[in-house]
């Protein structure tokens, strides 16, 4: 279990976090006042998975463990981390028995039981409730509790990382009471559930509008009687992450800020106004684009973008996705988008150092004559010859090379977009734009056929990144089940719609497999296989940066979790 000492380490003065906050009351500092320019859709994690969602929660809903941020375990909701050595994890690897803190209330009240860690797995592994978290609780044969405060988790295979269920915000503890109604195809029904979820964390949900503001107040259960310093929190979504960035450093209007994805030059100019300053630091986060590998025609109804409509015309030919990789000059997105909180990636598991495979880093030579060269002999194989317009045809066919190709609403990736359109006009493909806003993409709403999950386009492009520094259930997103589909209410993770057994196999390889650099030598496997299959086309490996306002005390930038995971230690400096 040299892994998981790896990542205990430290753990003790992540426990410490806040003590400049040491002499804070309850309430003592008023009004928090956060910026989500994506605003939050649903507070249920387990129905989402926009990052902006997940964070949302995270203020209410609280794992049994979660990452500091230096990517190390520590416990959260659990007295201490199981291991081998500790007995906590069984020797030959299949359980993990966790134990509760005592006296933990929900903020109802009530305590806080194994019966809810129990529940919470019956709520995700539920038929038809399309759990977007489904990859967190992988080859968990039960979970039962054996006493009030004592849960065992038992697998079906040995696992060297016991750590995918309850661990980190993706991963939270939610109430039996308040969920057992919502199973299965009822999970999206329970409205008053996850607008409004009961937690542990450290402050409730006093009102919230889906897609606008979430307004918060002080958990009077929480577990800490001086914590948090705020007495509530007004979390705002909307506007774009040029205006949140402003509100911060050169109005001042909120405390903080997240996600800003503003050139590097415009946040400059803004921190130098002395209000306020940028935060920033790296973790997995990698900008990419997702191929689908379905047949998007809007003429084939509900099997629209799914599997069962059939494949895509072109996009399965490696040779067209390679094409079209080699033709981007990742270089160019970065210095105009991101400068220093940016670096071209070829993977879409770029860290840590380990598992960043070398094997792709033919993608760092896109934009370069020879590239593009390559780019167009490869579609000239694939049969697509440049027409009249300029554009290339299928001879075949007739079907001409022509991509839509989405994102979010934003200066940045609309500026990403107009660019990557440019170096592909010059290899013959016609490019349609679309970009959508972001709370409706991110939004998970199984009714909209703008969420990326639905999908209905060639290509999309956003960011994702995983909780803690093993890639395990991230690796997972890309398992055949888990293509969203009208089964399972559009909630899966593989979008492109990837499906090779061999990679499901080699991932079940990975959940067996003990040692960190036999761990990171399939984790590269299976980056190197989505690489090579053209699912998915990565671009930029982004560093996390927000803005904070220079009288908030008490935060601490995690890459690893999410950004508002220590927000019971913030503080308004006096």
């Amino acid at each position: 279990m040299r892994l998981v000492r790896n990542l205990m380490l430290g753990s003790a003065a992540a426990l410490a976090l806040g003590a400049g906050a040491a002499e804070a009351r309850r309430g003592q500092d008023g009004q928090l006042n956060i910026l989500y320019w994506q605003a939050v859709s649903i507070l249920n994690p387990f129905l989402s998975g926009g990052t902006k969602d997940v964070e949302g929660a995270s203020l209410v809903l609280e794992p049994l463990a979660r990452y500091d941020q230096d990517g190390n375990m520590v416990p959260w909701l659990a007295e201490d981390i199981p291991t081998v050595e500790n007995g906590g994890v069984s020797a030959d690897l299949k359980t993990i028995t966790w134990k509760l803190k005592p006296g933990l209330k929900w903020s109802d009240g009530s305590d806080v039981t194994a019966d809810d860690v129990v529940f919470t797995w019956a709520y995700c592994t539920a038929e038809g409730g399309g759990c977007q978290q489904a990859t967190a609780f992988e080859n968990v044969a039960n979970v039962e509790a054996l006493d009030a405060l004592t849960v065992r988790v038992t697998f079906d295979i040995a696992k060297p990382f016991p750590y995918g269920p309850f661990v980190g915000a993706t991963s939270p503890i939610i109430q039996k009471a308040q969920f057992k109604d919502c199973l299965g195809p009822a999970a999206p029904q329970c409205t008053q559930a996850n607008f409004y979820p009961i937690g542990t964390g450290p402050f409730v949900v006093k009102d919230f509008k889906a897609n606008d503001v979430v307004v918060y107040e002080a958990n009077p259960h929480y577990r800490d009687p001086d914590k948090p310093a705020f007495q509530t929190v007004v979390l705002k979504g909307g506007g774009d992450a040029a205006a949140a960035a402003r509100s911060v450093m050169e109005t001042g209007e909120f405390d903080y800020a997240w996600n800003m994805q503003v050139q590097p030059e415009i946040l400059a100019a803004m921190e130098a106004k002395g209000i306020g300053k940028v935060v920033s630091a790296f973790g997995t986060s990698v900008e990419r684009l997702m191929v689908n590998f379905t047949n998007p025609d809007p003429a084939l109804g509900e099997k629209r973008s799914t599997r069962e409509g059939g494949p895509h015309p072109f996009l399965t030919d490696r040779r067209v996705t390679r094409a079209l990789s080699l033709a981007i000059d990742r270089q160019v997105l970065v210095d105009v988008g991101y400068g220093p909180a940016g670096q071209v990636t070829c993977n879409v598991l770029p860290a840590p150092a380990i598992y960043n495979s070398t094997n792709n880093d033919w993608c760092k030579k896109g934009g370069t004559p020879e590239a593009v060269a390559e780019a167009k002999r490869l579609l000239e194989e694939a049969g697509f010859k440049p027409g009249p317009d300029g554009v290339r045809v299928r001879e075949s066919d007739g079907r001409r090379l022509s991509i839509l190709y989405q994102t979010s609403t934003n200066a940045v990736r609309q500026e990403t977009q107009a660019l990557i359109k440019q170096m592909w006009a010059e290899i013959g493909v016609e490019t349609e734009l679309r970009n959508i806003s972001a709370s409706v993409f991110f939004g998970g709403d199984p009714s909209s056929p703008d969420t990326f999950q639905k999908f209905y386009a060639d290509i999309e492009m956003y960011t994702n990144n995983f909780d803690g520094t093993d890639p395990q259930n991230y690796m997972g997103n890309w398992l055949c089940k888990e293509a969203p589909s009208p089964e399972n209410n559009w909630l899966g993770n593989n979008m492109p719609r990837y499906c090779d057994p061999e990679y499901d196999a080699l991932f079940l390889k990975l959940s067996q497999t003990a040692g960190l650099e036999a761990r990171a030598e399939i984790a590269k496997k299976l980056n190197d296989m989505l690489i090579e299959a053209g699912a998915i086309i990565p671009l930029i490996h982004r560093g996390r940066v927000s803005a904070k306002k220079n009288d908030l005390g008490g935060h601490i930038m995690n890459p690893w979790d999410s950004e508002l995971w220590n927000i019971a230690d913030w503080y308004r400096i006096k």
